[in-house]
């Protein structure tokens, strides 16, 4: 199959490829939503992208509010505070999945969470009701809910009695 034909020399993309390029976006999106980076990634893999201007695509999809960056964090930082991350890993990794940091920050921003609340139940939820009493243990619980992406403050007090 021939995905694009020669036009005055020019590379044209079928009719067809753009709208498989199209159909596969809708598909991927009515499943969870996408940052346009992750779509744009995911059909650019596709062979049937190759010659489709995927940014003209992209844009369509946003203008008809299809894809929404705004919405996709919103969702991901949704998903990842049920999961107990804290703000620092999930800024992390919407970043590294293609939001920009102002969306990132304003997406956690908005979740309207309480980080100390939500640190002490992952706290209590892997080493149990009772706070830590000798420095290892303190040193672990830290160890652990700095992973967890909590930030140093709110570990501290976590910890601490």
């Amino acid at each position: 199959m021939i995905p694009s034909s020669r036009k005055n020399n020019a590379l044209v993309p079928d009719e067809d490829n753009v709208n498989r390029c199209l159909k596969t976006a809708i598909d991927l999106l009515a499943r969870r939503e996408h940052s346009r980076w992750e779509l744009h990634r995911k059909l650019r893999q596709k062979p049937h992208a190759e010659g489709v201007d995927l940014d003209a695509l992209l844009d369509q999809l946003a203008e008809a509010n299809y894809q929404s960056d705004e919405r996709y964090a919103e969702s991901f930082v949704r998903s990842r505070i049920l999961k107990g991350q804290g703000a620092l890993k999930i800024h992390q990794q919407l970043v590294q999945r293609g939001a920009s940091p102002f969306l990132a920050e304003k997406a956690i921003r908005d979740a309207e969470v309480n980080w100390w609340d939500l640190a002490e139940q992952q706290r209590a939820k892997r080493f149990g009701p009772v706070l830590p009493i000798t420095r290892d243990e303190q040193a672990k619980q830290s160890r652990f809910l700095l992973s967890r992406g909590f930030p140093a403050h709110i570990v501290s007090d976590t910890v601490r009695a």
